[in-house]
């Protein structure tokens, strides 16, 4: 039942935007109550979608995921420097439970600021971001998926990113990420020799 309460809202949410005649919270349900009554008798929760643009001025590589424990930021931490003596970055965990603090850690300070700021804008529980410089995620995204607390990867990028948040009275879930920008094309004879070019001078091919 609540699949289906789920399906039929969303439904007659598309149809309200293309007719304003349409009111979605007096329209029945499958229950055969409305949307407000629904929510008058806590049968139904009203969730928001939110967007969230990642705050990264400088075009920094990052990774953002998902985790299950607060053994996630050491964890984070010792697979990350051991990658590379030379890799700096921040990382920042939203903890779900508890007192829900932004948990950090991290070896250059304004890598680590940077990871906090994002960690409480996006404020969703067991997410978590890594900003990096002298590294790239090419470099430690296996290293950072091995981590056992680890559950997804949201995206590694340096490009613009906006996070597509849901929220209701418990908290906030990441639905999934706006990685860049749409596409305009296939690529074709010229940007395929291009692409080659390019991995071999940065030395990913022979």
């Amino acid at each position: 039942m609540v699949t289906q309460e789920l399906i039929l809202t969303i439904h007659v949410f598309i149809v309200s935007m293309e007719s304003e005649e349409i009111n979605i919270f007096s329209l029945p349900l499958a229950s055969g109550k409305t949307f407000l009554e629904n929510r008058r008798e806590k049968e139904v929760d009203i969730v928001e979608l939110i967007s969230v643009s990642v705050e990264n001025p400088e075009g920094l590589n990052f990774i953002l995921g998902q985790s299950h424990f607060i053994k996630t930021v050491e964890d984070l931490h010792e697979a990350l420097i051991s990658t590379s003596p030379f890799i700096k970055f921040g990382l920042a965990f939203c903890e779900s439970s508890g007192p829900c603090l932004v948990r950090w850690s991290g070896n250059d300070p304004e890598l680590i600021e940077l990871a906090r700021r994002n960690a409480q804008r996006i404020a969703s529980g067991h997410c978590f971001i890594i900003f990096l410089k002298d590294a790239f995620p090419i470099n430690v995204l296996n290293s950072v998926k091995m981590v056992p607390e680890v559950c997804r990867i949201f995206c590694a990028t340096a490009n613009p990113v906006t996070v597509i948040l849901a929220e209701n009275d418990q908290g906030r879930g990441i639905l999934g990420v706006i990685d860049g920008f749409k596409t305009k094309g296939v690529e074709g004879e010229e940007e395929i020799k291009e692409r080659k070019e390019l991995l071999r001078k940065f030395g990913y091919k022979l």
